[in-house]
């Protein structure tokens, strides 16, 4: 049992920072001001003090007292109610040297009183010893320092001048409300004080462990607070950890009995009230009855609770009576019970655990107040209103206690603790009235003989990682009605939704159990002016009027602290009983063990990877679908250019889907189709282009396009060129589709074949057995992303996707669709500086243009359907069942062909052979697999390969000279050494021979089909051949295949599977260093062994990816369908041996791993500096878009993998409800590589199949920093360096009418030479972007090298601002002039540029003016469709495309 004394032993440094942080609350006006306002939400200040000047001092401080110190003290002010409040700081003493005193003083506070009357009031304070040694302090003057100056936010430096007098001047009545002090104080002459004022965001994360108000310097102790090295904890505030904790069968004696002590309690509250109120018959009738008993536990560290108290529930409890008993009656106090022979309760008993969180602190401190609710009886001579059933209810704080857990080396895990109880007027951190009785006034330590104190007692331990929530508190339900109707109409109270939403969240842990019976809390009275008071009026939580008297109980005592700001400057009086939040069950979330670890592992377990940029938001899954209908013009002008049509066997049209209507999906009735090959086709028609900025109307004039289908090989498409018809005429609102046509070798257009189409032909000899389900689930599932590339700089355009679920055929002959894909691409644009790592970039999403591409399917017929049998028959159970072996060996060759054969049949035994004289070598030869050899080489490969054996072993003899080994056989060598090694290797070649055929004999062959990410569950049948029982160990080759030990696991594959064996807990026995788990088996009993294959990763060669298009004929288009290795998961064959106590295998499971594509659900490219990291974050679809089941535990168990082992993936769950992101970092490649790898998010527990798999490719390219302004020209230099072979080259920009680069042709790249290039960057947007560079190989269509732009444009200087007004719809727009005036004495060239061009146009672009000559520019500016306004930039640039001017034109659309 551990034994604490009294507060007066507490720990010092609790108690020295509780001390320094008493304070004084603002006056509830300012309060109720600021909430008026909507100023509810505090903010961070820093104040640092400079220097201060005091060049004239007062004379006879400067002349009585030549060594006296000075010192500042800051207090805050609030000149509207002349009230100080807060803590006063004081400065450290010292010295005047040359007039001036050194501060260097940085002070923090956070505070939501952001009005103009909040003030901080400077003093300058001289300290002298008086002769006595006591200190004198006296003041030197004063200044005022305005903090929110019409509600801004402070910032900027100041220089105060100091005012004659002490600041209690300030409490004067001609003083109030005065805003400028200076006009009604003389000024002390050159004396002022410099400081610097300036938000500081950084407090945000430490305001919970420091309360408002309040001055603290740098080098200030806050518990909660990691130290920093550089002194100032404050500046970048680190909070030290937080670890849980549970507190456990906790009670409280109350002495002399729990009985006598409520009796006295309510005896003395009864007396109070008859004191108070008029006698009369029916106030005689009622009295003060005990509601509810609460326990309030907070964290407190010196300055303030860090988290709101916890509030719970108390029972009373019988000693050696489980259970609770009801509180006392609502009766007379007096009155017995009428059960007397019951046991009457002892304690006040809390029935569950609760959980607190603490920091490891020696001034960290658990407060505990136990707090009693009444209700009292409201009479008609009170101001209150009253109805027929008037009760209402009050709160008085009884005792409270409090322990420093890690003041001293913690000795109280899991022992007992025992507090005593504190009551009186001593200082409490509650700053509450507490009652004070004989007991809790006492101050004897708990050792003292012959003394009884109230005590409280729990166990503290540390909390474990599956903590289970407490059951629920029993709760009281009955209303009263009188009191839920009897409220004052001047008292404010909140509704129930404004309790919850403002307290709810401030209490996120602990069991707070519900306030019964406080049916007049809502209804709370205030306080009344008149001299008849009520008990409740005085209760802990208000403060007395400061106009009337006020009667307190006679064993109130007021604390000497005043209450609270938190608690009563909130809320209105009142309120607070009611908003007091409550939950009926434990809402403690689930802790994990890492808060338990050391401090250093908990640094490296909280540090995941956030990135500081938007995350990368998926598309395909929430948004809806890329698809949309154009004109009937543009349908017929598409229809019109004759692309071949997609017609069945027999010659007809395929039959054509809607690609906007719902596809059903039937699985039986696309396996029983009895068309068994499917031929699909692709044909890529025509591209819509879409306005880019920086780009002009022709872009793109030739693309090609790049995807992959199914487990084809990636398809690289020729050079296509976009046509135009010159023969329809388009409309300026819509634009047209420009056919697409292959581009032959030689640079020549094919207009004989318009369109690409490139086929698929998916038969039964293509198909392995049992594929063609997860091909048809592929067609009605996937998307397959199409890339769209500009041929000639090898740029990314933009990505789409096209859903494969219309090329199902649902039995028809042939089928296709028409899909109208939108080209979309990702743009990234920020406001702030561009930095590395620190650049916050808001990602949106561009329309490049539209993808016209027609897909279809047409069946046809096989003349071989055996494959159609074996893939409906095909067994798909998940159990495997050794074949038994009922004979011996057969005799003959020991081949593997017979060997295999013994699982079929083997009824005779094994006889030895007869091998003759001459045949002898060829069997000491050893097993082989194959025996078509001639004996004659056998017979001397056997010698050779035994002589030199025979060599080896005489030489490490020492025997060199016993003979002598030639090369041509056996000539030389003694017949009795032939016949002793011959019989020597027969004996080796039997005995592995033997064992080979053994092994064969018990290994059980087993295929399966893998993708990537997905878990092949398979269960293996062994048996215990032995009559005695036997401990098998399982031990497996490749890591990839494991053995499922979890039960639960084994049960979630089990019901996956549809798997009907039995379930067996706690099958296996683990071992450390063992080769595998182990299972016991009875003798002859057969036990299922749940097996579990899954691969992460594949292989990412990107060598069949081409950086440019490809030439292949048309007639090469139809991809030949074949296995390809890249992207999927290697074939291999896994060794599963069951091996018994004695080492030898009593069966073997061969696994073998045939790989099978997997769904690649969304396509990812990012752009990255070479070799840095990249760090990214995707969005993750909502939840419930990520797994086909509704699993309301998904959201909960989402968990990512990644197929390159060198790239760190994770996730991680923030809180229900918000948006989740995957968090990437890749390892950088020098330019121009391109890395690719899959990311894999798995949505149930066990990971038995990913919901979604990423494919992301990084391009890595060379990073160039530009920062220019908006509408002028900034160069920059880029080197290219030449490889081995000399290539023309050319340059290629993102952005051609923003960026130029020069030269602007084809120029030869010497090998190893370096060619210098020049970039004219001229952008008309402001802000962070990202533009592309890229340098091609024109003869090979390569990519050289690529640069990635990080613009960080700045807007300009404006000159002048206009305003126009131009009506909508008009038609006609608006002409403008503007004149400008050459500002030289010379001539010059002027040039003129609109960020807006397509709303202003110029009557002349360029215009030459002689020095001083005015010129008048036309302005034209376009009509629009729609009211609003625009600002557009016009700039005045010189022929170096420097700006000379920038002129704003607001135009307003009406």
């Amino acid at each position: 049992m551990v034994k604490t004394e009294d507060f007066s032993s507490m720990a010092d440094s609790w108690r020295d920072v509780f001390e320094r942080g008493r304070l004084i609350p603002p006056p509830g006006q300012m309060v109720r001001r600021a909430v008026d306002s909507h100023l509810t939400q505090s903010r961070g200040v820093q104040l640092t003090l400079s220097r201060l000047t005091a060049a004239h001092r007062p004379k006879e401080t400067s002349e009585a007292e030549p060594d006296a110190t000075y010192q500042l003290r800051v207090t805050f002010f609030d000149r509207n109610h002349q009230y100080f409040f807060g803590r006063t700081w004081k400065s450290s003493p010292q010295k005047m040297k040359n007039n001036k005193m050194t501060l260097n003083e940085i002070l923090y506070f956070h505070t939501s009183l952001r009005l103009p009357s909040n003030v901080l009031v400077l003093e300058l304070v001289a300290l002298s010893t008086r002769s006595d040694g006591s200190e004198q302090a006296l003041g030197q003057g004063f200044t005022v320092l305005d903090l929110f100056p019409n509600k801004t936010e402070p910032q900027g430096d100041r220089r105060l001048n100091l005012l004659h007098g002490s600041p209690r001047v300030l409490l004067h009545p001609l003083l109030k409300d005065i805003v400028d002090y200076s006009d009604h104080l003389k000024a002390i002459n050159e004396t002022h004080l410099e400081c610097v004022l300036k938000a500081h965001p950084a407090l945000a994360s430490m305001m919970h462990l420091l309360p408002e108000n309040v001055l603290v310097s740098s080098s200030e102790n806050i518990p909660g607070l990691s130290p920093s090295p550089r002194g100032d904890a404050l500046l970048k505030p680190m909070l030290l950890k937080m670890l849980p904790f549970t507190l456990s069968r906790l009670t409280i004696s109350l002495q002399p009995s729990l009985e006598a002590f409520e009796s006295q309690v309510l005896q003395l509250i009864n007396a109070d009230c008859q004191n108070t109120q008029q006698s009369s018959q029916e106030s005689s009738l009622k009295t003060v009855v005990i509601q509810e008993r609460r326990l309030h536990v907070g964290v407190h560290n010196g300055w303030c609770f860090i988290d709101t108290p916890q509030i719970m529930v108390l029972e009373p409890l019988c000693s050696g009576v489980k259970g609770r008993v009801d509180s006392v009656s609502k009766h007379n106090s007096q009155t017995k019970d009428s059960s007397a022979g019951s046991l009457a309760p002892q304690t006040l008993g809390l029935r569950s655990n609760l959980e607190i969180r603490l920091i490891n602190h020696q001034a960290i401190a658990v407060v505990f107040q136990l707090e009693y609710v009444f209700s009292a009886p409201i009479v008609r001579e009170t101001m209150l209103s009253a109805t027929s059933t008037s009760r209402a209810a009050f709160l008085q704080c009884l005792c409270w206690a409090m322990l420093c857990p890690f003041h001293e080396q913690p000795n109280w895990k899991g022992e007992e603790i025992q507090l005593v109880l504190q009551g009186g007027s001593k200082p409490n951190p509650l700053g509450l009235m507490v009652y004070s009785s004989a007991t809790t006034e006492s101050t004897a330590p708990l050792s003292t003989s012959g003394t009884v104190q109230d005590m409280i007692k729990f166990r503290l331990s540390p909390s474990s990682e599956k903590m289970t929530s407490s059951p629920k508190t029993s709760v009281r339900t009955k209303l009263d009605d009188g009191a839920r109707q009897g409220r004052s109409s001047s008292s404010p109270t909140l509704s129930q939704n404004d309790i919850h939403e403002v307290f709810s969240p401030e209490s996120p842990w602990g069991p707070k159990l519900s306030l019964s019976q406080l049916t007049a809390t809502s209804h709370y009275p205030t306080m009344s002016n008149s001299s008849s008071g009520l008990p409740w009026q005085q209760s802990s939580l208000h403060q007395p009027s400061l106009t009337a008297p006020v009667q307190w109980p006679s064993h109130a005592a007021p604390s000497l602290r005043v209450h609270r700001h938190a608690q009563n400057t909130h809320t209105e009086v009142g309120s607070v009983v009611s908003s007091v939040p409550h939950l009926e069950m434990d809402i403690q979330p689930e802790r994990d063990k890492t808060h338990l670890l050391k401090h250093e592992e908990d640094q490296l377990q909280e540090l995941p990877f956030i990135p500081v940029h938007a995350p990368v938001i998926t598309v395909g899954v929430t948004t809806p679908s890329l698809s949309t209908v154009s004109s009937r013009s543009s349908l017929a002008h598409l229809y019109s250019a004759g692309f071949p049509n997609i017609a069945d066997s027999r010659g007809q049209v395929a039959e054509v889907l809607d690609a906007t209507e719902p596809v059903p999906f039937d699985p039986h009735r696309e396996e029983m189709d009895p068309l068994r090959e499917n031929l699909l086709v692709f044909q890529f028609l025509a591209f819509t282009r879409m306005p880019v900025v920086g780009n002009g109307p022709e872009w793109p004039a030739n693309i090609y396009f790049t995807f992959q289908f199914y487990r084809f090989p990636p398809v690289t498409s020729q050079q296509l060129r976009l046509l135009n018809s010159d023969k329809v005429q388009q409309k300026a609102s819509e634009s047209l589709p420009c056919v697409l046509t292959s581009i032959n070798n030689d640079g020549s257009v094919n207009s004989d074949s318009p369109g690409l189409q490139v086929q698929f032909r998916v038969d039964d000899s293509f198909l392995k057995p049992g594929e063609k389900h997860w091909f048809l689930r592929y067609l009605a599932l996937h998307t397959m992303h199409v890339d769209i590339w500009d041929s000639e700089s090898l740029l990314l355009i933009g990505s789409t996707a096209i859903e494969l679920k219309y090329m199902l055929r649902h039995g028809k002959m042939a089928v296709q669709a028409l899909h109208e894909l939108e080209v979309l691409t990702t743009d990234y644009v920020g406001e702030e500086t561009l930095q590395t790592g620190d650049a916050s970039y808001n990602p949106s999403t561009i329309v490049r243009g539209r993808l016209h591409v027609r897909t279809g399917n047409i069946g046809g017929s096989q003349a071989n359907l055996s494959r159609r049998t074996t893939d409906r028959l095909q067994s798909h159970s998940h159990i495997i069942i050794p074949h038994e072996v009922t004979g011996g060996f057969a005799g003959g060759s020991l081949s593997t062909r017979n060997i295999l054969q013994l699982n079929v049949k083997n009824t005779a035994q094994a006889q030895r052979l007869q091998v003759q004289e001459e045949h002898g070598p060829a069997y000491r030869g050893g097993i082989n697999n194959s025996t078509s050899f001639s004996w004659e080489k056998s017979k001397l490969e056997s010698g050779h390969r035994k002589l030199q054996c025979m060599a080896a072993v005489h030489q490490k003899e020492g025997k060199k000279d016993a003979y002598k080994m030639t090369h041509d056989g056996t000539k030389d060598i003694p017949l009795t050494i032939q016949r002793s090694s011959s019989i020597f290797f027969d004996d080796i070649s039997k005995a592995e021979g033997i064992s080979n055929m053994l092994c064969h004999a018990i290994t059980t062959p087993h295929q399966l089909f893998a993708s990537l990410g997905s878990a092949e569950y398979m269960e293996f049948v062994l048996k215990n051949p032995f009559n005695s029982p036997q401990t098998v160990t399982i031990h497996i080759n490749d890591p990839e295949l494991s053995v499922i030990t979890n039960t639960k696991e084994w049960q979630y594959f089990k019901e996956l599977t549809k798997t009907p064996s039995l379930l067996e807990e706690d099958m296996f026995h683990l071992e450390e260093g063992a080769l595998g788990p182990k299972v016991y088996l009875r003798p002859k009993e057969s036990v299922h062994i749940p097996l579990k294959y899954q691969s992460f990763l594949c292989d990412h060669n990107m060598s069949s990816t081409q950086q440019g298009p490809s030439f292949l004929p048309p007639s090469k288009s139809s991809n030949v369908a074949k296995k390809i290795v890249s992207n999927m998961v290697a074939a291999k064959t896994i060794k599963v041996s069951f091996k018994a106590e004695n080492g030898d295998p009593i069966a073997v499971c061969q696994v073998i791993v045939e790989p099978s594509p997997h769904i690649v659900d969304q396509t990812f490219r990012l752009y990255h500096p070479e070799l840095t990291f990249l760090k990214k974050a995707i969005r993750l679809p909502p939840w419930h878009a990520l797994t086909a089941v509704g699993d309301m535990n998904a959201e909960a168990n989402i968990s990512v993998r990644c197929s390159d082992p060198n790239i760190i993936c994770q996730t991680r769950m923030l809180a229900p409800g918000e948006a989740q992101d995957v968090h990437l970092k890749v390892p950088g490649s020098p330019s121009p590589n391109i890395k690719m790898f899959f990311v894999m998010i798995f949505t149930d527990k066990w990971m038995a199949a990913p919901s979604q798999i990423w494919q992301i490719y990084v391009h890595f390219m060379e990073r160039v920093d530009v920062s220019c302004i908006t509408g002028q020209r900034s160069c920059q230099s880029l080197v290219l360096r030449g490889r081995l072979a000399p290539r023309k080259v050319k340059c290629f920009s993102s952005h051609p009418q923003e960026i130029e680069v020069k030269p602007g042709g084809v120029f030869m790249l010497p090998p190893a030479g370096v060619q210098e290039l020049q970039l004219k960057v001229q952008p008309w947007r402001a802000g962070s972007r990202f533009l592309y560079v890229n340098a091609v190989d024109v003869e090979q269509t390569q990519l050289v090298t690529a640069w990635l732009l990080c613009l960080n444009v700045h807007r300009p200087v404006l000159s002048k601002a206009f305003e126009v007004c131009v009506p909508v719809s008009s038609g006609r727009g608006s002409s403008k002039k503007i004149t400008y005036v050459n500002p030289y004495t010379s001539s010059r060239t002027f040039l003129l540029h609109s960020d807006h061009p397509d709303l202003l146009q110029f009557k002349e672009d360029k215009f030459q003016l002689d020095g001083g000559e005015s010129y008048t520019i036309g302005l034209r500016v376009a009509s629009s469709q729609s009211a609003g306004s625009v600002e557009i930039l016009v700039y005045v640039n010189n022929l170096e495309e420097k700006t000379e001017e920038t002129f704003c034109v607001k135009v307003n659309y009406f």
